[in-house]
């Protein structure tokens, strides 16, 4: 959505000298000048209707009345009819140098201010070319490329916007707010990203530039940098979405540091209760080596759900710990696991030096399925039983 700009107007100054400009009639100069002193005591209704009394053939006369009548019907609050003078004041070209350049200026902001903005940029345009000598270009430069940003014209806002920084640099939040919403709008990612750091640098209290670069950076597959910029952000004590979280976690992992990306899931409000949560966190302290916190996740997922009770079984043979490992592979119900079940309960078995029983799931195991495995375990049991009773007879 475009975000709306308004703007303000600037108040032309017509001093008395200017009523005694050589170019106006006598007999309009003293009409003016009974206006002027009207709209100094905020009398603008009578003043306008002086103005509106004058007839003169002269064109000047006409453009100068015009102007007046426009800044008048400003100061009234009727924007409709001060556009419409100004516009005729303009389009007489009667008012040269510093005057016509002012008057066109308050048209052109006045049509801004209106949502006029196809209107107001041929006039601006032409704010561009001989500027009076201690006018600010920059300005109209500047309200150019907002008129182009708010009909999404964004190549013209990125041009206009190189013309502003031949007299001005683009430092301040507003002129890098409409560079962004541009290079945004054009896709042009690398670029947005130094726009987006000098946003940062003047406002780093705002966490919707810190959320967008995060999101170029990832969109130009700088997923290091991304996870810095997120990592920075929650260190801040920014307010974090769970998507935030989740992300940070997915960078920890990808960059080699699952402890971290565990620490960051459980950090999660449904962290002990969302079962993909509890298994991704298993996962990551099993990757990072922590076995016993890998171990706690595992037990926490095989509560919510039996079929984890294998991956449990798995993590406590590795570990050593082949009581309770025998205690979960006795959970395990998926039909189709039954023939591996059966061998790790005769490795755990045969590790507590229990032989009998390792010999009798090596055996179930091998009549569910024949197998290699099964075959050598039989074999191995068999064996090492004779020689134990060889050595107790």
């Amino acid at each position: 959505m475009i975000r709306r700009i308004f703007y303000s107007v600037p108040l032309l100054t017509l001093s008395m000298a200017s009523f005694a400009a050589p170019q106006l009639s006598q007999y309009t100069a003293i009409r003016v000048q009974k206006a002027n002193e009207l709209a100094l005591k905020e009398q603008f209704q009578p003043a306008i209707q002086v103005l509106d009394s004058i007839e003169s053939s002269r064109e000047y006369d006409t453009a100068y009345v015009e102007r007046m009548l426009g800044v008048f019907y400003w100061q009234a609050g009727n924007a409709k009819q001060a556009i419409s003078h100004l516009s005729q004041a303009v389009n007489s070209h009667q008012l040269e140098d510093e005057a016509g350049w002012a008057t066109e200026r308050m048209l052109a902001d006045l049509l801004m201010t209106h949502q006029e903005y196809q209107q107001a940029i041929p006039h601006y345009r032409q704010l561009t070319k001989n500027v009076p000598q201690g006018k600010k270009v920059d300005e109209v430069w500047m309200r150019l490329a907002q008129a182009h940003y708010q009909l999404e014209q964004w190549p013209e806002v990125l041009s206009t916007l190189t013309q502003y920084q031949k007299y001005q640099p683009i430092n301040k939040v507003p002129t890098l707010s409409l560079k962004l919403g541009a290079e945004m709008a054009l896709e042009r990612w690398k670029a947005a990203i130094p726009t987006l750091e000098a946003l940062i640098s003047l406002e780093p209290d705002k966490f919707s530039w810190w959320r967008q670069l995060v999101g170029l950076q990832l969109q130009t597959k700088q997923y290091g940098k991304a996870l810095d910029t997120l990592a920075l952000a929650k260190l801040k004590k920014f307010p974090l979405k769970d998507s935030d979280l989740r992300l940070l976690a997915q960078l920890y992992a990808q960059r080699g540091i699952p402890e971290r990306a565990a620490m960051v899931l459980g950090e999660l409000p449904d962290a002990n209760s969302d079962i993909k949560l509890i298994t991704q966190q298993a996962v990551y302290w099993q990757q990072a080596k922590e076995w016993d916190s890998a171990i706690e996740s595992w037990q926490l997922a095989a509560k919510h759900d039996s079929k984890y009770q294998w991956n449990l079984a798995e993590l406590l043979l590795q570990q050593g710990q082949y009581q309770s490992a025998i205690a979960a592979l006795e959970q395990v119900k998926d039909a189709d696991k039954q023939r591996q079940v059966l061998l790790a309960k005769a490795r755990a078995h045969y590790k507590l030096d229990n032989l009998d029983k390792a010999l009798v799931e090596a055996k179930q195991a091998h009549n569910i399925k024949h197998s290699e495995e099964s075959e050598n375990w039989i074999k191995f049991l068999t064996n090492l039983r004779k020689t134990q009773q060889g050595v107790d007879s």
